[in-house]
């Protein structure tokens, strides 16, 4: 469960980025925003995997650039769905999908260990050493 909250966060605050970023994209209520951002992780999370793979020939030809037309056409479907989020065309959902990406990559990798759990990571300024041989 906590996983799920700071993986919401994390978009919540990409799609905040983008807001402030981005002059087509706006939200009116801090409920919209909240919506929008978990239905956009919930359409991440099961529909887009299908349509990358239904997308492949065209990711392929275009060397992934397509996968930024699937964003944004998920962040076009989320706008529609979520009448208080606002996008205003396609290239601001291209852009700001873009912006979204760049925002949760950066923002889960504080999170995101190398075993797949998630919590924060910290800097240690001593690391221990152990007193281990190696046995053949």
């Amino acid at each position: 469960m906590q996983a799920f909250v700071i993986r919401w966060l994390i978009t919540t605050l990409a799609v905040v980025a983008a807001a402030w970023v981005i002059p087509g994209i706006k939200y009116d209520t801090t409920g919209a925003l909240l919506g929008a951002s978990l239905l956009l992780g919930i359409i991440n999370a099961l529909i887009r995997p299908f349509l990358l793979l239904l997308s492949l020939p065209f990711i392929i030809v275009t060397m992934g650039l397509f996968i930024f037309v699937v964003n944004a056409l998920l962040l076009l479907l989320v706008s529609s769905l979520v009448p208080p989020f606002h996008v205003a065309g396609f290239w601001s959902a291209f852009f700001g999908s873009i912006l979204i990406s760049l925002v949760s990559w950066v923002l889960s990798s504080l999170f995101r260990t190398s075993d797949g759990r998630v919590h924060l990571i910290t800097h240690h300024e001593s690391v221990k050493r152990a007193n281990a041989r190696l046995v053949d």
